[in-house]
């Protein structure tokens, strides 16, 4: 027999949030006369520990077992509430919440609605809790691993943390080499630290730590399953060389018959690699990888009478019969950390990017000042006649961000930044060049950034506030047509080399990495957090966490710190070797399931699946619910032609007298 309900009702003051157009005790005292309430109080602050202690204490002395909070978004503080009910012996799930804050007194000036409309969500929240049923959660065991996807600086920091916790890790690099963009970088700002002298160390630690299984030059495929039960399927790329025999020593990419004519990846196009090659010097795994596009055994079915690299391998690792292989393992949590793109700064023509070889982009300069670069690290350009030294030099900041005009109107965080460097690092090597930032605002936020911005304008570097408009040819010359907008002066200013700053965007080909897991966009178009400011490493999907620029534009320091925190998050499951599965799931009422599958069609997190069951002497498919997968958003309830799928605790049975509470109140 179930029990009869006995609800007890709190009306939160939320400081001044709720009580300044809420009358709160108004509130308190119209619950009180409605049915099966037995209790109806007002507190200060409700999720305090006064305020869950006053709850716990009636339910011991009033003998309530129904409870309504009118605070804030269940967002905020449901799990608070569940468990505080929980401890004084109710199921946690005879909870309900009425949002007055966000829903009601935030939108409302006059104090009498505000009190009116909260009186109708607190009568709505009574209807329900009556009718809500016990459910229990569940828990299953762990896998205790990790996938990492992605091998930049992000993905290295949180491989290297968990498994110095002593769990295993899968890292999984698309390219031949782990290192992400911070291994195209020359000095990192503020403090002009060497990049590849601080990360070449953690490249080779992730590729030598017994608890990480590098899978590098390989994509993962299918992820399926559930947070501590996720099934992986890995595909190794063929690189034509055999990965145990290689010894690394470039024979091949030196006698190889297509040698520096391919434009390099790693150099951004201005320098030239073979069709068997290793992307940079410091490359972890030190092995080479045939460009199957690019070599020409493998594209024209001949190369001379026998492959040059064959002839001169002298561990015999060429393969050319080399196929993709596919490695599949479990894993209990997975972290993307997929990085970004540079914006591609042809889409903005008037910059004459496409058309003028000295208008460049900012990583397009990082590899020109590098020491592995192209150039050896000098600065070189070719004004029509031969090749020199430019005596003025313009950098732009803000190119594609903070820009409506290509869908950027967010801030990509590391551009003054970078350019501030870039100034330095061009003073450095050329000092008697003219060097000047065009830029609309100066953000120097981080760490010692100010200082650096002091100091770079110290080096005679102007900055002009101006967004130039134009760049074009003038004889030997690039003209920046631009206004400088603290002189309220018009400007075409002659210069030798212009580098555009670009801005971070998404990655081309993040769409795949979404369907894997099943992850959302934000407006910016990376990969959307849980919560911006309270889980800023989760996201809808359990046990899958974003580290570094996969989630938004930053810059080194804050992508390692992500990178911490999303690995801490993941090891949480991995450490207590189970995880609790939520109970207000899916439930398929099969005896009149018509088998039609639109729900599992159009389940956001392939939740449903289709089973063979006897029904009355007859096999009949119906859906039926994995309650690991199901994260109850009520799409199928939505979708069901019979009405024979329901989300436990948002039943029709349950939802209806919500909504009739609501009708009758005036």
């Amino acid at each position: 027999m179930t029990e009869k309900p006995k609800v007890g009702v709190y009306v939160c003051h939320c400081g001044i949030n709720i009580s300044s157009t809420v009358d709160v005790d108004a509130v308190a005292e119209f619950a009180q006369k409605l049915p099966d309430v037995k209790v109806a109080r007002t507190y200060s602050y409700m999720c305090s520990d006064p305020g869950q202690v006053l709850i716990k204490k009636d339910i011991e002395e009033e003998g309530l077992n129904r409870i309504v909070v009118a605070s804030c978004s269940p967002r905020m503080h449901e799990p608070t509430f569940r468990k505080a009910i929980a401890e004084a012996g109710v199921n946690p799930y005879f909870l309900e919440m009425a949002n007055i804050r966000e829903q009601c007194s935030w939108v409302h000036e006059e104090i009498e609605e505000g009190t009116a409309k909260a009186k109708k969500l607190v009568s709505a929240s009574i209807a329900k809790v009556r009718l809500l049923e016990a459910l229990e959660t569940k828990e299953v065991e762990a896998e205790p691993a990790a996938l990492v996807i992605g091998a930049g600086i992000a993905g290295i920091q949180a491989a290297l943390d968990i498994a110095d916790a002593g769990f295993q890790v899968y890292l999984v690099e698309k390219t031949p080499s782990v290192g992400g963009r911070m291994a195209q970088l020359d000095k990192t700002f503020p403090t002009l630290d060497c990049s590849a002298c601080i990360l070449t160390p953690k490249m080779v630690d992730a590729a030598n730590h017994p608890n990480i299984e590098l899978l590098s030059y390989s994509e993962v495929e299918e992820v399926n399953g559930f947070i501590g039960n996720f099934d992986v399927r890995v595909r190794k790329k063929a690189r034509y060389v055999d990965f145990d025999k290689c010894t690394g020593c470039g024979d091949c990419a030196s006698e190889c018959r297509v040698k520096d004519r391919i434009p390099s990846e790693f150099d951004q196009g201005m320098g030239k690699r073979s069709a068997i090659y290793l992307p940079f010097p410091q490359a972890v795994p030190a092995k080479y990888t045939i460009d199957a596009g690019h070599c020409l055994y493998l594209t024209r079915g001949k190369c001379g009478k026998t492959p040059k690299c064959q002839e001169v391998c002298g561990a015999g690792a060429i393969n050319f019969e080399q196929e993709d292989e596919f490695v599949e393992f479990k894993v209990g949590a997975v972290i993307v950390a997929t990085g970004f793109d540079p914006f591609d700064a042809s889409r903005k023509p008037e910059y004459g990017y496409d058309d003028y070889p000295n208008v460049i982009t900012g990583m397009e300069m990082e590899r020109l000042v590098s020491a592995s670069g192209p150039t050896g690290g000098k600065i070189k350009i070719f004004n029509g006649e031969e090749e020199i030294e430019p005596k003025e030099v313009a950098l732009i900041k803000c190119v594609g961000s903070r820009d409506s005009s290509v869908g950027n109107e967010y801030c990509s965080r590391v551009c003054c930044m970078y350019v501030a460097k870039q100034a330095h690092l061009i003073r450095d090597k050329l000092p008697d060049a003219n060097i000047r930032i065009y830029y609309m605002d100066v953000r120097a936020f981080g760490k010692g950034f100010e200082e650096f911005y002091d100091r770079v304008r110290r080096e005679n570097v102007r900055y002009i506030r101006g967004n130039p408009s134009e760049i074009f040819k003038r004889g030997n010359k690039l003209v920046v047509k631009a206004e400088d907008t603290l002189n309220s002066r018009p400007l075409e200013d002659e210069v030798d080399l212009v580098v555009l700053g670009v801005g971070l965007e998404p990655r081309a080909d993040m769409r795949g990495v979404m369907d894997l897991l099943r992850l959302s966009q934000s407006p910016d178009r990376f990969f959307l957090e849980a919560h911006p400011k309270l889980r800023p490493v989760d996201t809808a999907t359990d046990g899958v966490f974003l580290a570094g620029c996969a989630q938004g534009p930053k810059d080194i320091p804050d992508t390692v710190a992500q990178a911490k925190a999303a690995a801490a998050s993941a090891m949480i499951p991995l450490a207590r070797g189970k995880v609790t599965i939520n109970a207000q799931v899916a439930v398929v009422n099969e005896a009149t399931c018509r088998g039609c599958a639109y729900c599992v069609n159009i389940c956001p997190y392939t939740a449903i699946e289709m089973v063979t069951v006897n029904r009355f002497g007859n096999e009949v498919e119906v859906a039926r619910v994995n309650e690991a997968l199901c994260k109850g958003c009520g799409s199928c309830s939505a979708a069901c032609l019979s009405d024979s799928i329901q989300p436990k605790s948002f039943r029709d049975s349950q939802i209806l007298p919500q909504i009739a509470a609501l009708g009758v109140m005036r």
